[in-house]
């Protein structure tokens, strides 16, 4: 089985950390009188741990049972002994057995008596000191849990919503598998904050939009709003197989024996064609936002290529509509935990978070600035709102230029027509090295060089009317000019991973709160493609189903490009390029059609910080292009993506 996975660590703070962070809190809470901050006063290596079998109440693998899910649990002893209640941080995941979580690949361990050793990441080690408990759930049909997986489906959701109902006293659980002795969680006030990478993430989401009782905040990273979304770009599929590989990839011996059925399921509901089905509805969290009682922090890399930004950015809106409480954290990396590029903040951050949310300590993260910013490797800004409140969805007009295929991109609508052929052997990357050539496989559209600074911030959409008979599009926004990034393209997507280690809490012989130190993976480059966005023509009147296209008519189709946060600065130029297959990120169709695009009906809607206006003041008194010596473009200035396998999990 070819590799599809790398999985997301967390790291713990050094003695000299704690001992600063510590005494940076003392003083508010003496002087206030009421806390501001959890405390490492609990002993981790006394430590409870334990394990419960949860009831789903559904019988996924048809034996005629009820389904329990495993729940391993690490969680302080001193409370319970005082008749204290504690709040749970919870990770529920496929990945505790078959593949390891974090940069490290962790496995949970067990002792002879069956109790949890070795818990992945470094939640318990910070946490369970600081009075939370901690609950990693199997998923079903993974590990020492029933039943089977059905990749963000209701066996999958259901997994964790028990474990919640369970932790509030509305499911049943029990000391075995497979007994009838019943145990209930008279440790916890139920307040519970779910958290997670990737599938984990996605997990974290799909019970949010539930609305169970008791969920009180999630933070997902690089999470999945909506699969359909995770295989398919309007109906362009995104990868050459559908989520029974994924199944598969993770199910117990167990579950592998029994689950044929669910595959089945998963192969018929899935259809490669990219129409959406019931399969797609039911694992589409975005539609049901409005119930999400949860806060939110949301953290995702902008150069995710796996579980891409689209998920973010549709989830991020659902929310803002109702009113949801949120935070934002956003990358130059891939799919990578900001454990692993921003550490002591990340564990500050997420410390202050959920002492809020899960203990109701006015520590002001509330009144923080809402979005954290990576503009350049291990360089943040802040903004009060995400997107800034200024932000006004824009309308940039493509036109002819002086040759074919190298047009200009400015607020007035073009005419005429320009055309390309697809050319699968071609990416992104390669169009952006030759954007001012003109080449047959894509139309690139230009600004001059900019005389101040222009910032895109959200989502945007593309929308063209091509003439073709059969088609994969694609649409990318382009800064271009040089820059120093994180090198998301390498297969560590932005990291480079040392050999010293240091640590963020307590330790034991079983379980090390020591993890290895990054540092960012930097690339020079002369151009970057900070947007994306692809289509089947087929599907240009809806997701749910495609058509055959009558050769020769034009048909409008709107491409969604994918949310991000990015300033093209001064001197650089924005471009949109529109061309065919994008190699290794779209499949292609089963011809190289040739395209005819009708400018006059092609029109980029970017979110521009300051609008229309904003984008005329940063080409008003512009230099000619040819003028600009530091716009030039080369392949190898471009960064091109790694070829590889991936799960929502891969990466750190």
């Amino acid at each position: 089985m070819p590799k599809r996975t790398r999985f997301t660590i967390w790291r713990p703070l050094a003695t000299a950390a704690v001992a600063a962070l510590l005494a940076a809190f003392l003083t508010p809470v003496a002087a206030h009188g009421a806390p501001q901050e959890s405390r490492p006063v609990y002993s981790y290596e006394n430590a409870i741990r334990e394990s419960v079998w949860v009831d789903t109440g559904l019988d996924g693998d048809g034996d005629g049972k009820n389904d329990r899910v495993a729940v391993d649990i690490v969680r302080p002893r001193e409370p319970s002994a005082q008749g204290r209640r504690i709040p749970v941080i919870m990770d529920a995941s496929p990945y505790y057995s078959c593949c390891g979580r974090g940069n490290e690949n962790q496995l949970k361990t067990y002792d002879a008596s069956g109790h949890v050793v070795q818990m992945p990441l470094f939640y318990d080690n910070f946490f369970v000191p600081r009075g939370y408990a901690f609950v990693g759930v199997d998923l079903a049909g993974t590990n020492r849990s029933d039943g089977c997986v059905d990749v963000g489906g209701r066996s999958d959701i259901q997994s964790a919503k028990a474990v919640i109902d369970w932790l509030n006293g509305r499911a049943k659980g029990y000391t075995t598998r497979t007994g009838d002795v019943r145990t209930k969680a008279t440790w916890t006030n139920g307040r519970t904050g779910m958290i997670g990478k990737s599938w984990d993430a996605t997990i974290a989401n799909g019970v949010a939009a539930t609305g169970v009782e008791g969920l009180k905040t999630i933070v997902p990273i690089s999470g999945i709003s909506s699969w359909y979304d995770y295989y398919f770009a309007k109906g362009a599929p995104l990868y050459d197989s559908g989520p029974d590989w994924l199944s598969d990839y993770v199910d117990s011996p167990d579950a592998r024996a029994k689950c044929a059925a669910v595959q089945r399921k998963l192969v018929d509901g899935a259809p490669r064609t990219g129409d959406w089905t019931q399969l797609w509805t039911e694992r589409d969290y975005v539609k049901d936002a409005s119930k999400v009682r949860a806060s939110v922090f949301l953290v995702h890399g902008m150069q995710d290529l796996n579980v891409r930004t689209k998920h973010f950015g549709q989830w991020w809106d659902a929310l803002a509509k109702n009113g949801v409480h949120r935070k934002i954290w956003l990358s130059q990396t891939g799919h990578v935990d900001p454990f692993d590029y921003r550490r002591a903040s990340w564990v500050d951050t997420l410390h202050r978070w959920f002492d809020h949310e899960l203990l109701g300590y006015d520590n002001g993260i509330d009144r923080e600035p809402m979005a954290d910013i990576e503009r350049h490797p291990d360089q943040w800004v802040t903004s009060t709102l995400w997107p800034p409140q200024s932000t006004t969805t824009t309308t940039l007009r493509p036109a002819r230029g002086t040759q074919a295929g190298v047009g200009t991109l400015g607020l007035r609508a073009g005419t005429g027509t320009e055309t390309f052929t697809d050319d699968p052997r071609l990416s992104e990357t390669d169009w952006a090295a030759h954007l001012d050539e003109s080449t047959g496989s894509k139309a690139g559209f230009i600004t001059p060089p900019l005389s101040r600074d222009l910032r895109v911030s959200g989502s945007s959409t593309v929308t063209v009317t091509p003439t073709t008979s059969s088609a994969h599009l694609s649409a990318v926004l382009v800064d271009l000019g040089p820059d120093t990034i994180r090198d998301y393209a390498d297969a560590d997507e932005g990291i480079t991973t040392l050999t010293d280690r240091t640590c963020w809490g307590a330790s034991t012989a079983g379980d090390s709160a020591c993890f290895k130190v990054t540092q960012a993976k930097k690339a020079d480059v002369t151009a970057t493609v900070f947007s994306r966005g692809w289509a089947d023509l087929g599907h240009y009147a809806s997701d749910r189903k495609g058509v055959a296209l009558t050769p020769g008519k034009a048909y409008p189709i709107t491409l969604d490009l994918a949310a991000t946060d990015h300033v093209v600065p001064k001197g650089h130029r924005l471009a949109l390029i529109v061309a065919g297959t994008d190699k290794d990120l779209i499949d292609p169709p089963s011809s190289t059609p040739t395209l005819t695009v009708d400018l006059s009906r092609t029109a980029a809607h970017v979110p521009l910080v300051g609008g229309a206006a904003a984008f005329a003041r940063a080409l008003a008194g512009s230099p000619a292009i040819a003028a600009s010596a530091t716009t030039a473009t080369t392949a190898h200035g471009v960064r091109t993506p790694h070829t590889v396998r991936r799960v929502p999990g891969d990466g750190r």
